[in-house]
């Protein structure tokens, strides 16, 4: 019994309420300016070779399967360092808004939380790899603390976190934009 509520104690931990409304209220601004699914590309940076880093691919299907139809980095074609560059490249040739998400490293208390931000992000900048910039707002979802080799600590970050701030982010798009996620992963 004490294991069980040991369980619902981290699951309270990782999902924090506070940070969940500012996660919607910066979801809503985003559809308040393209309101139409079409009018977004989504960003989803990472790789599925790396639990931390899965956090962007898993992302990225979540979201095809809910109907969006500009996605970029999925589970099946991942948008990992080898392919953003070019990917970025291709996406200034595009009117469309384009919304960067990926996984980072932060303050141990930041640990299953989302930074947002009305610009780019960089990805890979936690490992040292000086990707370009991306996105014209950005959604990072903190899936362990920083800190030494930080290659192993995204590597090494808890699935159970990963799968949380999934969860999270795709009920607020679901919310946001009226999209079903009956059925995913």
């Amino acid at each position: 019994m004490k294991e069980l509520a040991k369980l619902h104690e981290k699951r309270d931990a990782v999902v924090c309420e506070h940070n969940v409304a500012e996660l919607f209220h910066f979801l809503r601004a985003i559809y308040e300016q393209c309101p139409l699914p079409e009018d977004i590309v989504f960003i989803c940076i990472g790789t599925d070779q790396s639990t931390g880093d899965s956090f962007g691919p898993l992302m990225g299907s979540m979201l095809m399967r809910m109907g969006f139809p500009n996605v970029i980095g999925t589970l099946a074609f991942p948008c990992d360092a080898y392919r953003v560059e070019a990917q970025v490249q291709a996406l200034q040739q595009q009117s469309k808004h384009v919304v960067a998400i990926d996984a980072c490293l932060g303050k141990p208390k930041q640990v299953g939380q989302f930074i947002m931000n009305d610009g780019p992000l960089l990805p890979g900048a936690a490992t040292g790899k000086g990707l370009p910039a991306v996105g014209d707002y950005s959604i990072a979802a903190v899936v362990n603390e920083i800190g030494p080799k930080a290659y192993w600590k995204i590597q090494n970050a808890s699935l159970y976190v990963v799968m949380e701030l999934v969860e999270v982010l795709s009920t607020q798009f679901s919310k946001v934009w009226g999209m079903n996620k009956e059925g995913l992963i």
